[in-house]
């Protein structure tokens, strides 16, 4: 009985060990760093929904010069509860909005988030967020590293 207390103890401890072994957690309050070498937006613009409580969408173009590929893993927007990259897909012959899967990006790349393809939707806006002010987005890639830039707010009737 004794034996197996101490090898469960042994076992528990070396379990600890291991995993402080593996990457190192950055400090609280710490976060990764803003800006991706090589990754740029431009044009961007939140469209807030015609009907209140329903999700803005973000559009803008995006360009990778960078030296390795990347994967844009999510999105969060300033004012929205919380974010998502989506793009439209189709299924069973019918085109469909879903999450999108990581979005790889390689050196020369450009991609345009525009409505009836990718895009970000921002949801449980602040219905302080209105048209013609200006909010904060910001891209995450895989690894942690994200892009924030700013997106003017447009009512949903104007241009998107």
């Amino acid at each position: 009985m004794k034996k197996s207390v101490l090898f469960g103890m042994a076992l528990a401890i070396s379990s600890v060990t291991l995993s402080a072994c593996g990457e190192e957690a950055a400090p609280e309050g710490v976060v990764a760093p803003d800006g991706v070498p090589g990754l740029s937006a431009s044009n961007a613009r939140m469209v807030l929904a015609p009907v209140a409580g329903n999700p803005a969408a973000v559009y803008f173009d995006l360009a990778y010069d960078g030296d390795r590929n990347l994967a844009l893993s999510g999105a969060a927007v300033e004012g929205a509860e919380s974010a998502m990259i989506h793009e439209m897909s189709e299924w069973d012959g019918k085109m469909q909005m879903g999450e999108a899967l990581p979005i790889v990006l390689k050196k020369g790349e450009k991609l345009t988030f525009a409505p009836g393809g990718k895009h970000v939707m921002a949801m449980n806006v602040s219905p302080k967020m209105m048209a013609g002010g200006t909010t904060e987005v910001t891209l995450i890639v895989s690894g942690g590293d994200k892009l924030s830039f700013p997106a003017e707010i447009r009512a949903a009737g104007d241009d998107r």
